[in-house]
């Protein structure tokens, strides 16, 4: 009987410290989701991007000071080679990319692809010939 309440008592034990752990971890979680933008080209070209890295307290705050959130950058991409940002957002739904290219006629189209990723899932992609724009609910 001695060895049964034994075991009963380290069980519980067991289970106690397995909720405090998973309890301590979910405390220790980023508050918001993960927002990934990614922007790749099929040909080389440079790109001006706009792309928010912080969420403004109401479209109100983001349309006093837009360059408060928004960050405004150029890159050079070689085709296929990513380029990538990652930011956590409270709502996800202020997300958004913007990539253009002045590429010059006579010059074959980059053909950008966007995507916005939340917390590892796709929630939008975008393909054109020399612009793109994901974005999603809040714009």
């Amino acid at each position: 009987m001695r060895n049964a309440s034994a075991r009963v008592g380290a069980a519980f034990m067991v289970a106690a410290a397995s909720v405090a752990v998973s309890h301590a971890t979910a405390e220790a979680q980023p508050a918001g989701h993960v927002v990934r933008y990614t922007l790749i080209s099929a040909g080389a070209a440079d790109y001006n991007l706009n792309y928010l890295t912080a969420q403004p307290a109401s479209k109100e705050a983001y349309n006093a000071d837009a360059y408060s959130y928004l960050k405004k950058e150029s890159v050079n991409l070689a085709p296929g080679v990513p380029w990538v940002f990652e930011t956590t957002l409270e709502d996800p739904q202020w997300a958004i990319l913007t990539a253009s290219t002045g590429v010059h006629a006579m010059q074959a189209p980059p053909n950008p692809h966007c995507e916005i990723t939340i917390d590892g899932q796709i929630a939008v992609q975008q393909d054109g010939p020399y612009t793109v724009q994901c974005q999603l609910g809040q714009w």
